[in-house]
């Protein structure tokens, strides 16, 4: 197994980690600030239950963490199947700029969220997974 290639993924559940702490270290004194209590909350209630109750700003740090726990789960197994097979420098080098493209992500999102560059940002970190996909592919159906 080649751990080398496995670094990225662990990256970025490190990040993963770090935005949801970001995520709760802004939305709880909105919420207090709002005079919101956790003790006090109806039972069943989301963090979708707080999209137009708590500014804008705040959510977006919220929404980039919900992501962060969609696309990415396809990037951790195609990391550990490449991982097993033995990848290219290549290869480590793609998931790599995966995982800082989608770290931008974050950090564009949870701050300045405007669409055109976090979109960009999305689609460049796709190519990645893609391309990562297709090698994960071609080593284990095409051999």
């Amino acid at each position: 197994m080649e751990a080398k290639m496995l670094a990225p993924a662990a990256v970025l559940v490190l990040w993963s980690i770090i935005m949801l702490m970001w995520t709760a270290l802004t939305r709880f004194p909105a919420m207090s600030k709002l005079g919101a209590n956790i003790k006090t909350a109806p039972p069943g209630g989301r963090g979708q239950n707080l999209e137009g109750v708590l500014p804008d700003s705040v959510q977006w740090k919220s929404h980039n963490y919900a992501h962060l726990m969609e696309q990415p789960t396809i990037f951790y197994p195609t990391v550990v199947i490449l991982a097993l097979l033995g990848p290219n420098p290549g290869t480590i080098m793609i998931a790599w700029g995966y995982v800082v493209l989608r770290i931008l992500h974050s950090i564009w999102q949870a701050t300045v969220n405007t669409i055109p560059v976090r979109f960009t940002l999305f689609i460049l970190s796709t190519i990645c997974l893609v391309m990562l996909a297709i090698h994960a592919f071609e080593l284990t159906v095409l051999v």
